[in-house]
């Protein structure tokens, strides 16, 4: 816990309390007082009374009250003077920061908590252990979403994100890099994946109208209980790198509408290259120029229907014909075929999954 917060709340204490207060650590040294000149002294004298004394005791002149936490007193707050209004005041000053202590540690404990779990920095054993330790409820589902920035700016978006999700209970937002952020999410049940993107839209305009920062956002599966959160944040990475290879204009990317795509992600470049050697001849992916491929595109977004597809093209249905056939003499494959056109598809996904070569998670 930070000395900082010690003396945060001193500083406000002293108005009420016309007496000099302060805290010592478990060495004896004074790190927080409403006398700034006496932080950083130390007392030996103290030393084991903090550690032993369970009620107040006195030493030179100052009434001392041990604090801490789980049984262990690494504090005591000491006011001046020897009297009963010393004592009652060391009491509860020590009570005020005790509770103050066990809310801030564990806090931040459970932070490190949910961020040594997503990053796999602890044993599946000790996790309901740590659960437990941290009453973290394992009885709800959540989902990780990883926001990474795409602009540069001085604006904190671990900051920005924290205030819009301020229920340290329920939600955990951890930095993982300069510019990764995960934000942990408590969410009900039956929850669907358009009401999650929903969700990370309205944090893409929120971080881009109120902090100018531009961002992408991944979305790993909903997960029940804990452990598996792991899974969650991997499944986010994957949906933003995977997301910058098939869906380039897209910044919200979920893990559950990668489709094949997931699935091209996770072969190996050996069996990619064996596949696009076997489908095709030598050379003719390559010699399809670009307006043949944009044909191809519109052919399959109009699900092989060769008339809807000319009349987005504005072009004369025949001339289509005569493109696919061209594409047949080159590749061997009929896109009018439902199987060959699958076949092509999957090719093309593949060939742009290899030129992109991305961050494997």
């Amino acid at each position: 816990m930070s000395n900082k917060l010690f003396k945060d709340v001193i500083s406000q204490m002293k108005v009420s309390i016309d007496r000099v207060i302060g805290v010592v650590d478990s060495n004896a040294t004074v790190v927080a007082c409403s006398s700034v000149a006496k932080i950083g002294e130390a007392n030996e004298m103290v030393t084991l009374d903090i550690a032993d004394s369970a009620d107040v005791f006195v030493r030179d002149g100052f009434t001392y009250k041990a604090f801490g936490a789980g049984g262990k007193s690494g504090y005591a707050v000491f006011v001046e003077g020897s009297d009963e209004s010393a004592a009652r005041y060391a009491n509860i000053l020590a009570v005020s920061f005790a509770n103050i202590k066990q809310y801030y540690d564990e806090k931040y404990d459970r932070n490190n908590f949910v961020k040594n779990v997503i990053l796999d920095n602890i044993l599946p054993g000790e996790i309901f252990l740590k659960a437990r330790e941290f009453h973290f409820n394992n009885d709800v589902s959540r989902v990780a979403l990883l926001i990474r920035v795409l602009s540069d700016n001085d604006a904190s978006i671990y900051d920005a994100v924290q205030n819009l999700f301020p229920d340290k209970q329920k939600d955990f937002v951890l930095n993982i890099s300069e510019k990764e952020v995960v934000l942990i999410k408590e969410i009900k049940s039956g929850i669907e994946a358009r009401d999650l993107e929903k969700l990370a839209r309205s944090i893409v305009d929120t971080l881009s109208s109120e902090f100018y920062t531009q961002t992408s956002i991944g979305i790993g599966t909903v997960v029940y209980g804990i452990k598996d959160l792991a899974r969650s944040y991997k499944e986010a990475q994957i949906a933003l790198e995977v997301g910058k290879v098939f869906d380039t204009d897209k910044i919200i990317v979920s893990y559950e509408n990668l489709g094949i795509a997931r699935l091209i992600y996770q072969l190996p470049t050996t069996l990619c290259e064996a596949f696009l050697q076997e489908v095709f001849k030598t050379g003719s992916i390559e010699s399809l120029d670009q307006e043949t491929l944009f044909t191809i595109q519109k052919f399959f977004e109009n699900n092989l229907n060769v008339s809807e597809t000319s009349r987005k093209l504005f072009v004369h249905r025949n001339t289509l014909v005569y493109r696919l056939e061209k594409i047949k003499k080159l590749t061997g494959l009929e896109l009018r075929e439902f199987d060959h056109a699958i076949i092509f598809k999957v090719a093309l996904m593949v060939k742009k999954y290899l030129a992109a070569n991305p961050v494997k998670y």
